[in-house]
């Protein structure tokens, strides 16, 4: 039965949270896309390096190791998103076509498939955070799996608005968020099953997803930002910028209260920390 449980959460948890962040971009922001570019860039900076990164950090891992990983991670990214480019070129290149760079939304913004690597990536992690707590108590692991969606709405809504920027049609960019929530449910597997091998890797999976978040924001969205040169246009950037952080802080600043720990990802670990053996069968009932 817990593991029933952990399924429909993770499932329930990344569902929703894209549901909603969907409708959302859908009924308000379609016609705003340059202008929330700026609010994608707060939220990606934000969850980088006031949640995903200091969570990888509050843990037994290696420092080095992790700042290793998440130079390794931007270094990826960059050379993925190039042979994307260069791909791109020579398939115009043989077609005959001249496009002009910028032409398309490619040149627009190529930062969508980096944003469901590390969207899955994230969300993986979170499977693996709800798993803990339903282990630990099944009403704390409702509690964890509705702040862990409440928390990701804000998220999906960027990477919502990344993936439009990039090229994706609005239901396309909806279906790839919806595929890419999917990855909590195998979090959850491997949390209920693994959790005591698998919860040494966390921190080395949150960082590669935090740099997946620092190349988009800083490489692909920001370029486009620095375009619009007067006041008029900058200082709406800032405003939705520090609305992006404030958006992510405030969410975390409820999910601290309710979870009673450092970080949502440290604290279904420190519940479970008096039975440090693996979790229970999964013929248990």
């Amino acid at each position: 039965m817990t593991l029933t449980f952990i399924l429909l959460a993770t499932l329930a948890s990344g569902v929703l949270s894209v549901v909603v962040a969907g409708w959302l971009a859908f009924r308000y922001f379609a016609r705003f896309l340059h202008q929330m570019i700026s609010f994608s860039v707060g939220v990606m900076l934000s969850v980088a390096l006031l949640h995903t990164l200091p969570e990888a950090f509050d843990s037994e891992a290696d420092t080095r190791v992790l700042f290793a990983l998440l130079l390794a991670g931007l270094l990826g990214f960059f050379m993925l998103e190039k042979l994307a480019v260069l791909r791109h070129n020579h398939h115009h290149e043989h077609d005959g076509h001249g496009h002009p760079p910028g032409h398309d939304a490619h040149e627009a913004g190529r930062g969508g498939m980096a944003v469901l690597v590390g969207d899955g990536l994230h969300n993986f992690c979170d499977g693996i955070v709800i798993a803990a707590a339903f282990l630990a108590d099944p009403m704390l692991g409702v509690l964890t799996t509705l702040t862990i969606a409440a928390h990701e709405i804000p998220q999906e809504l960027g990477d919502f608005i990344v993936l439009v920027n990039a090229g994706f049609t609005r239901k396309k960019a909806l279906l790839f968020n919806v595929l890419s929530s999917m990855t909590a449910i195998a979090g959850g597997l491997v949390g209920y099953y693994l959790l005591a091998d698998s919860r040494q890797w966390v921190p080395y999976v949150l960082t590669l997803a935090a740099s997946s978040f620092l190349y988009i924001a800083v490489a692909d969205l920001m370029p486009q930002m620095q375009r619009r040169t007067t006041v008029r246009e900058s200082l709406p950037q800032f405003v939705l910028i520090a609305a992006g952080v404030l958006a992510i802080y405030a969410v975390n600043s409820v999910f601290h209260r309710h979870a009673h720990g450092p970080e949502h990802g440290q604290a279904a670990p420190a519940v479970t920390a008096a039975d440090p053996v693996s979790p229970p069968p999964p013929s248990a009932h």
